[in-house]
């Protein structure tokens, strides 16, 4: 794809991109000094391709010809198309470099945005969950329950952060209490086993509520995740209520067994809408009491801080930071960055 090394600056101005299944959204870098130039979000469905998006939503609202390009998609990234994982959108770098007059494009995953939003929000975009000292320079781990439950660990080498990607929301999620036991038995599973996703992101909510109400012989009386979560947080039916504490609890289990596997005492970072509409959730006992719940690690896991991120376009904020100083970050971009 390129002759030069991946740490090279982009030129200005530089187009961010994040790209989910259901919305897009950017912003334009004029230079590694101006704030960036927000445009209104825009649905993917309302859109042929990514092409049309860009030139519809952005390019004929403002007199600004971007130069380069950085995205963060949800979906695998190959060498010459990237297909969204729930978007018709098949993204094709090189095809899109010539038709909208970039030099230079980056792609890279969308929960490697998330966590390089990690390593470069301020305290103001986080909501502690319990109780926490410093906040060291180490590793850290984000977790993004929203459509699916996204995973990116953040490495902290030689005082640059290197965001790691991968699939951590598919491990296995098991039961453990005697409720789990009864509970468990009812969840939709994929091809036999249940997965973290199955239970943690918007349809999870879903699959555990109605396990819930199975598990009490009882009719379950809402259809949404919107709808459980308004339902739980006001308290105004059982069900949803205990939906909501098990969903803390699993979610805390998870982001504990991820905090061990990349020793984050740099703290655990959950992002997403749903983490945000759940606060209020979270910040009762049961996500703190699972997640250091790791004997015969359970003081390591006390030390190791939480938080929820508050930023309301975190994925774009990360990619800002890495547009502006590359050299702070280790992003692979081998066969994820085309240039002329």
């Amino acid at each position: 794809m390129s002759k030069y090394p991946d740490t090279d600056h982009q030129p200005f101005p530089i187009l961010i991109g994040d790209i989910g299944g259901t919305n897009a959204r950017f912003w334009i870098l004029l230079d590694a000094y101006a704030e960036p130039k927000p445009f209104p979000d825009l649905l993917t469905a309302d859109f042929a391709s990514i092409e049309d998006a860009i030139q519809q939503g952005v390019l004929d609202k403002t007199s600004v010809q971007p130069r380069s390009a950085i995205l963060a998609v949800a979906g695998p990234i190959h060498a010459q198309e990237v297909q969204l994982t729930n978007c018709h959108w098949v993204i094709r770098p090189g095809e899109m470099r010539t038709n909208l007059g970039l030099e230079d494009i980056v792609i890279i995953n969308d929960f490697e945005a998330q966590a390089l939003a990690v390593a470069a929000l301020s305290d103001d975009y986080r909501e502690t969950i319990g109780t926490t000292g410093a906040v060291a320079p180490a590793s850290r781990v984000v977790l993004g329950p929203g459509t699916g439950l996204g995973v990116a660990g953040l490495v902290h080498v030689q005082r640059r952060w290197i965001p790691v990607s991968g699939e951590g929301g598919h491990v296995d999620l098991g039961p453990r209490s005697e409720r789990d036991f009864a509970v468990f038995p009812h969840l939709d599973r994929i091809e036999g086993r249940i997965s973290a996703e199955q239970v943690l992101c918007g349809r999870g909510l879903v699959n555990l509520y109605k396990a819930v109400c199975a598990a009490d012989d009882l009719k379950p009386v809402h259809k949404t995740p919107a709808d459980i979560t308004t339902a739980g947080l006001a308290h105004t039916d059982a069900a949803s209520a205990e939906t909501l504490s098990l969903f803390a609890t699993y979610l805390g289990r998870v982001a504990g067994d991820l905090a061990l596997t990349f020793m984050a005492r740099g703290g655990v970072y959950l992002a997403g809408g749903i983490s945000q509409k759940i606060l209020p959730a979270l910040k009762l006992p049961e996500f703190r009491a699972a997640f250091e719940d790791k004997a015969p690690h359970s003081e390591l896991m006390r030390s190791i801080p939480t938080f929820v991120v508050t930023h309301p376009q975190a994925a774009l904020a990360g990619l800002a930071a890495y547009a502006r100083t590359p050299t702070n970050f280790g992003v692979a971009t081998e066969n994820r960055r085309w240039r002329g």
